[in-house]
């Protein structure tokens, strides 16, 4: 007889959280908050904004959840929201800001701690990849963050920032070739 327990599904937390249940509430937080704040973190490229965003799109479930109701999965709908959240912010900055100075050693903080060698390779490699990606148009970057980074499907990330599968599938398959003529140069 199998006894192990199904975890309990996103959507079935966030009715519990509905319904008042503050323990579904810190469940979802604890699944989501870390791709979450990575996508932030990758989109801003300034720890600071993106904990400021990473707030609002919180505060934002908490004030939806009487009337959210399970049309997308769980995770989609919290990452339209910060897709939403994130061309708030540029339209009111009518502008990308450049990078922080310093914003490859802010990553590196991040990261694991490993031999020096490795971390200087991978520093390299990082700087290069972080260019690289900077040089692709916007919509371009957001699909590769959302497909490599958090890991969601060509449907998820058509959701999350409104186009369809296929307009998803020719900016991703861009992006990696721009991506890859620029790190064989």
């Amino acid at each position: 007889m199998d006894t192990a327990v199904q975890p309990v599904s996103d959507e079935t937390l966030m009715l519990a959280y509905a319904r008042g249940d503050g323990d579904a509430f810190a469940e979802l937080y604890a699944r989501h908050r870390t791709r979450l704040f990575h996508y932030l973190l990758g989109q801003l490229r300034d720890r600071s904004l993106a904990e400021e965003l990473f707030q609002d799109i919180w505060h934002k479930v908490i004030n939806a959840r009487g009337s959210w109701q399970p049309e997308a999965a769980f995770a989609t709908w919290l990452f339209r929201i910060a897709h939403n959240r994130l061309n708030d912010h540029w339209r009111a900055a009518k502008h990308r800001p450049a990078a922080p100075a310093d914003a490859d050693e802010r990553t590196a903080r991040l990261a694991d701690v490993r031999t020096p060698e490795l971390l200087a390779d991978e520093h390299i490699r990082r700087q290069q990849l972080q260019q690289a990606l900077a040089e692709l148009p916007t919509e371009q970057q957001e699909v590769v963050i959302l497909r490599l980074e958090q890991e969601l499907s060509l449907e998820e990330i058509g959701q999350i920032t409104g186009v369809g599968r296929e307009t998803v599938k020719s900016r991703l398959r861009y992006a990696m070739d721009k991506l890859r003529a620029r790190l064989n140069e």
